[in-house]
């Protein structure tokens, strides 16, 4: 889409992003003031949020934070949405010992792949994530809570407010919709505790630049900014078996298949590691594979000679339907290019409470 055609027409559509946008501010008012109740827990919580509507990278960030708390003998709890698992209206968890007997159709894929990784940890979906801690908590009883999605679910107290930001997405985008594509103004950035830009390393120092000058005139004083990039680690089958070094990608042809919110974000993934995608296949956000799509897709990338390549968050609800081999998925890690100390430190501030 041309932005710079699409702009002009969408000036009509600037009363509605205003009013929409107050609304949200009344909202977060409205709770500032105590009118709307916020729920209180002894335990520390951390939030996990963005403003964006679609994809920020939330997961990946919220996987480096649950080891670095494991890795201080932290029993982390995540409450996650679960979003269009079965049990996202009610109430669900999953620890992370017994992994592989839960079901993405009935936990989400996020909520599987952040217990995957995490050790004595536990991960609670349901939208009503102060009811689901309210009710775990004795049996989990967690040293810290982190609050995936976080930032618009006000009714839980928290300690840390995370904000994270897709570097790449248009300066010109940020704002409420319909004319941008923030679920909420700028504004809401007076409760961030801290910001990090992802995909830093696909845009240019201009752009960044910008950006971080656009957001800091809404944050408080001394609020940090770190910058992150996603970087694969290694290339996985099916059965989370390594396969192949990410060098080795280069100049494979390959097949892109994915149901996540930014999905050229992948292929541009795959381009960056010397892959040559010769196919796509983007699925809704989230979507739930049928067998009848893997056995397709497995015959066109074998009549084709195409790697079939996915994500993790794919990977886990692609394994109730297929057990292929052939299937690969990318496995991510975040680095830091600025601000990793600052995060650790307000982490480390509210663990020590």
């Amino acid at each position: 889409m041309n932005l710079k055609l699409v702009r002009p027409f969408l000036r009509i559509f600037y009363p509605i992003s205003i009013l929409w946008e107050m609304v949200y501010r009344l909202r977060r008012f409205l709770y500032d003031v105590g009118y709307f109740k916020q729920n209180n827990f002894k335990v520390p919580v951390i939030s996990i949020g963005n403003l964006a509507l679609g994809g920020t990278g939330k997961t990946p960030f919220t996987l480096w934070l649950g080891k670095y708390l494991n890795d201080k003998n932290k029993r982390v709890m995540v409450l996650t949405r679960g979003y269009k698992g079965k049990l996202e209206k009610k109430s669900g968890i999953i620890r992370s010992k017994n992994i592989l007997s839960y079901n993405p159709y009935e936990y989400g894929d996020e909520a599987l792949v952040i217990c995957r990784h995490l050790k004595d940890s536990s991960v609670v979906v349901g939208r009503d994530r102060s009811q689901n801690l309210r009710y775990y908590f004795e049996e989990e009883k967690p040293d810290i809570v982190l609050l995936d999605d976080g930032h618009q679910h006000l009714k839980v107290a928290r300690n840390l407010n995370f904000v994270l930001f897709d570097a790449t997405l248009p300066l010109e985008q940020y704002s409420a919709p319909p004319t941008g594509y923030l679920r909420e103004g700028l504004t809401a950035l007076k409760d961030a505790d801290a910001i990090i830009l992802g995909r830093v390393d696909l845009v240019s120092l201009e752009h960044l630049n910008k950006l971080e000058k656009m957001l800091k005139k809404y944050c408080l004083v001394d609020v940090p900014l770190a910058k992150i990039k996603y970087v694969p680690n290694s290339v996985k089958n099916i059965a989370y078996q390594n396969v192949l070094e990410v060098s080795e990608l280069s100049g494979k042809n390959v097949m892109a298949v994915t149901g996540i919110a930014s999905p050229n974000s992948f292929t541009g993934l795959l381009e960056s590691l010397g892959a040559v995608v010769k196919a796509e296949y983007f699925y809704p956000d989230h979507h739930f594979y049928t067998s009848e799509e893997i056995e397709q897709l497995l015959s066109v990338s074998k009549k084709e000679k195409l790697y079939l390549l996915t994500t993790e968050k794919d990977i886990v609800k692609i394994r109730k339907v297929s057990q292929s081999l052939e299937i690969l998925y990318i496995d991510i890690n975040i680095v830091f290019e600025e601000g990793e100390r600052e995060i650790k430190d307000l982490v480390d501030s509210v663990v020590k409470r």
